[in-house]
């Protein structure tokens, strides 16, 4: 298109699916400069429901895929000595929330991948942080009752939803140079649910 951009369907889950993404990046551009691990599916179901294959399918795409991602990724940064690696988090991996087991753990590992990679990657030049996005007005929350979404606005301290901007906002100040200077952070972009 005329930004020059490429779409490339992959099942981050898939280790060859991946390798191949990234073979096809830096064999095109010769360099990656920054990665967002944005990936995420829910398969929500309280514990006594909730069946293995909905447990891995989540923490296959929301924490394998940020591994393999993140791993792939950081051959190509350590190579050029800099990059950019910002996961996709939630604030539910702060508190925890009802009927999410395999989501809450798959936002939580990330939080825990984010924390180790900044230590261990750090000295090639690589800043990795997360963002924890709250409530948030996309197509996975269209469906709600209306009466749901009120009652979780209200539990906002701002007492209303975020939109996509604020999130995408906040990818775009960490991987900007104004960011320079943090690495391992998580920054909740969730209208000050979790203080």
């Amino acid at each position: 298109n005329e930004l020059g951009a490429h779409f490339i369907k992959t099942d981050i889950s898939n280790e060859e699916s991946v390798n191949a993404l990234f073979n096809f990046v830096s064999s095109k551009f010769g360099q990656l400069d920054i990665l967002v691990n944005n990936a995420g599916i829910l398969a929500d179901s309280t514990l006594k429901k909730l069946d293995s294959d909905s447990f891995d399918s989540v923490i296959n795409v929301n924490l394998r895929g940020v591994y393999l991602c993140g791993r792939a990724a950081a051959d190509i940064m350590i190579e050029q000595g800099s990059g950019v690696i910002l996961n996709a988090s939630s604030v539910v991996a702060h508190h925890g929330n009802f009927g999410q087991t395999n989501y809450v753990a798959s936002k939580a590992g990330v939080i825990g991948i984010t924390k180790v990679w900044a230590r261990e990657l750090g000295k090639d030049g690589i800043r990795v942080n997360a963002v924890a996005p709250g409530f948030i007005e996309t197509n996975m929350t269209e469906g709600m009752p209306e009466k749901v979404v009120n009652m979780m606005g209200e539990k906002v301290p701002l007492k209303r939803w975020g939109q996509p901007e604020d999130v995408a906002n906040a990818y775009t100040f960490l991987a900007s140079d104004e960011a320079s200077y943090i690495t391992g952070a998580v920054l909740n972009v969730d209208g000050g649910v979790v203080v």
